[in-house]
C-alpha cells in the first residue's frame, strides 16, 4: 500500500502534491477556473462522491486555494471561489491539460479551446498567446467550445453552461430546475 503522505521527501513538488495531488483535486480546481461555484454544480459536473468532494473542497480551503462564503443571493448556500494562491496554479493546470491534449487526446480534438480575450489568439501550453505572444493570466482567457465537444455528452445544466464561451474565473451561469429533495441540502457540505 502506498503511504498517504510524502513526509520523507524534501522536495517542493512533494509538498505541492500534499495539497493538490489527491484524485479529483485538480478537476475541482479546473472547475473553479471554469466558474463553477456551488457544491451541487461541482458534483453534477465531476460526478465525484459527496464525501470525496467535501474533503477536497475542505483541503483546498484549508490550504488557501479556495474560499467558502455565503452566496449573496442565497445566504444559506455557500459559494467557492479561487484565491490568488489558487489562481496562481493556472499555468500548471493549463500545461497539464495541454499535455493531455497532446499525449492522451480525446476523439475529435479538444473539448475546449482557450483564447486570449484581447486578440482572440489561442494559447499555447505555456499560456502564451500564439497571436500577440503575451503571457496570458486566467482572467484574460475565454474558454470556447472545441472541435471535440460532444453535445451528446454531459446533458446536465452545468455541462450545457460550459458549452458556451465564457471567461475563466467569472461565475458560471447555470440554469437548472429546482433541486430535488435529496440535493437541496448538498451545498451545506464541506
Amino acid at each position: 500500500m502506498l503511504p498517504k503522505s510524502y513526509d520523507g521527501q524534501d522536495c517542493s513538488l512533494a509538498r505541492a502534491l500534499e495539497v493538490v495531488g489527491e484524485r479529483w483535486t485538480l478537476l475541482v480546481l479546473r472547475d473553479a477556473f471554469y466558474g463553477i461555484r456551488h457544491f451541487t454544480d461541482f458534483q453534477t459536473h465531476l460526478g465525484a462522491p459527496r464525501a470525496v468532494l467535501s474533503e477536497r473542497l475542505r483541503t483546498l480551503i484549508e490550504h488557501g486555494l479556495l474560499t467558502r462564503r455565503p452566496d449573496p443571493d442565497q445566504p444559506s448556500r455557500p459559494v467557492y471561489s479561487l484565491t490568488d494562491k489558487g489562481r496562481s496554479l493556472w499555468p500548471a493546470l493549463h500545461a497539464l491539460r495541454s499535455w493531455g491534449e497532446q499525449h492522451a487526446p480525446a476523439p475529435g480534438g479538444p473539448r475546449r479551446v482557450f483564447v486570449h480575450d484581447d486578440c482572440g489568439g489561442e494559447l499555447d501550453a505555456t499560456s502564451m498567446c500564439r497571436t500577440c505572444r503575451q503571457q496570458v493570466g486566467p482572467e484574460h482567457v475565454i474558454a470556447t467550445p472545441g472541435p471535440g465537444l460532444d453535445p451528446g455528452l454531459g446533458q446536465d445544466a452545468v455541462s450545457t453552461a460550459l458549452a458556451r464561451p465564457h471567461r475563466l474565473g467569472d461565475p458560471l451561469t447555470v440554469l437548472a430546475a429546482a433541486p430535488s429533495p435529496d440535493t437541496a441540502t448538498a451545498d451545506h457540505a464541506g
